[in-house]
């Protein structure tokens, strides 16, 4: 799996290093990821998400269930994409 947040849609960034002479090279400004588990509590389960830590603080403020029905609509994740642990 790819370095994208399953809750923000977020990842990497093609920019450039500048020097001090100004002479630029490209660099990548990759995305503060995290693997993280949940409990779900509609689906009675534990998850593992990978998640940014901006995603890590839209959980914090709409909960975890309205977060993953967003992330869905919005086409950042899939139902099937989320991993289910231990069932």
């Amino acid at each position: 799996m790819s370095k994208i947040c399953q809750i923000t849609g977020k990842k990497a960034m093609v920019g450039n290093n500048v020097s001090h002479s100004k002479h630029r090279t490209k660099r990548t400004f990759d995305v503060n990821l995290f693997k993280k588990k949940f409990y779900y509590v509609e689906g009675d389960c534990w998850i593992s998400l990978k998640i940014s830590a901006a995603g890590l603080r839209i959980i914090n403020r709409v909960g975890l269930d309205a977060a993953l029905k967003q992330a869905v609509a919005k086409g950042y994740c899939d139902w099937k994409d989320i991993k289910v642990i231990g069932e």
